[in-house]
């Protein structure tokens, strides 16, 4: 069985991207919106409220998370393409999911952001160059990462979770 955790597997950084697979990781990107909607698409207020996997966020906060986390990403690129190496900030995702916003408010909000986040974000990734994909930033837990990484693991971030989204409909047969 699929640890349920990790319905694709756990993120695995690409040591050198090509210039196909940065297109491709922003291909991915850019459908991570429509993925969540059509993952979410029909869901009721109890099955949203329902958890990925016992001790698991429940579909609503996932659909919540994402966004979140989208937004944080936006802003770290634009902060390494306009300073050089910026530290960021962490956050604190788990409480972050624990606020009013993430377990009542309409995923459609969400939804709503991630479309319009990834409308601007996507119109920055297709406008920078090989060299701007070099240009790093400061994580407090994982020192210098440049933006090819981040991207990857953003491309990931996506796919997985609209996977404990379509995992959990396929275990629960909706």
């Amino acid at each position: 069985m699929t640890d349920p955790r990790y319905p694709i597997g756990k993120y695995v950084p690409h040591p050198s991207p090509d210039a196909a697979t940065l297109a491709q990781w922003i291909d991915e990107i850019a459908a991570a919106p429509a993925g969540l909607r059509a993952a979410v698409q029909g869901l009721d207020d109890a099955q949203l409220d329902t958890p990925y996997r016992p001790g698991g966020w429940t579909l609503r906060q996932v659909a919540h998370h994402v966004p979140d986390s989208h937004v944080n990403a936006y802003m770290r690129f634009k902060l390494a393409l306009t300073e050089d190496e910026p530290a960021i900030k962490t956050y604190a995702e788990d409480r972050w999911a624990q606020l009013a916003d993430s377990r009542t408010t309409p995923i459609e909000v969400s939804l709503l952001l991630l479309e319009t986040l990834h409308n601007r974000w996507d119109t920055v990734l297709r406008a920078m160059t090989a060299e701007d994909f070099q240009r790093p930033l400061l994580h407090p837990d994982h020192g210098r990462i440049t933006l090819d990484r981040m991207l990857s693991l953003y491309s990931w971030h996506g796919r997985h979770h609209v996977a404990h989204v379509t995992a959990l409909r396929e275990r629960m047969g909706w």
